[in-house]
Formats: structure tokens, C-alpha cells, sequence
């Protein structure tokens, strides 16, 4: 944690951020697009996707590739835009659980950036 990191409540998140999460869990794929800038960009597994064209492909990918849930451990707010929600997550994927740290960027009222790592 940095000196500008402050832990938050997870509900406490902006509303954004929550939608995000929901949309995703359940693989909506119209919510997600439509609460992303246009030229948003989502890194996961050391890729990065920009554009809504490539998004809606990751998203797609994503739910094809493996079942998972998830479960919020922990959040932060670590710049003015930024926030980070790291989340537990089960599945069958290999290793079987992860905790992994959603890192969020906002302009305005969306999301502008996510990034997805350990």
C-alpha cells in the first residue's frame, strides 16, 4: 500500500465499478461495453485488449474458456480515478483459485482502464 492508498468498504466502490463487476460476472456483455470508454483498455493474462471490438472478444473468450466465481476480499481507493478490488476467485481453471486485483481507472462515470493481475 502507498502513501495515497486508502482501504475502502467494497461497497464503497463507485457505482461504475460495481456495475462492471456485475455485467462481467454474469457475462453481459452490452453492460460492460456500455459503462467502458470508447477506447478503454482491459489487460488480462499479460494482454492487453483496447477498443470496445477487442473488449467484447475478451469478454467472449473469457466465458467460453472457463467457470469460475468470485468473491470481493478487498478494496482500495489508490488515486483520485483509481481503485482496486481484489477478488478471490474457484474454478476450473488450472490451480483452481487465484486471488487476483482488479485495477480500475475512471473518466467521468466510466471505466477507462482495468487491469488484472496477482
Amino acid at each position: 500500500m502507498t502513501d495515497s492508498t486508502v482501504r475502502i468498504d467494497i461497497s464503497d466502490l463507485p457505482a461504475v465499478v460495481q456495475q462492471f463487476l456485475t455485467a462481467l460476472d454474469a457475462r453481459d456483455t452490452t453492460a460492460v461495453i456500455g459503462i467502458l470508454t470508447p477506447q478503454a483498455s482491459v489487460t488480462d493474462e499479460g494482454h492487453t485488449h483496447t477498443g470496445i471490438p477487442s473488449i467484447t472478444d475478451w469478454i467472449a473468450d473469457a466465458a467460453s474458456e472457463f467457470t469460475y466465481t468470485t468473491t470481493p476480499v478487498a478494496a482500495e481507493r489508490t488515486g483520485t480515478h483509481q481503485f482496486t478490488l481484489t477478488q478471490h476467485l474457484e474454478g476450473d481453471f488450472p490451480g483452481g483459485s487465484a486471488d487476483l486485483n482488479y485495477r480500475f481507472t475512471l473518466e467521468g462515470t466510466q471505466i477507462s482502464s482495468l487491469v488484472i493481475a496477482p
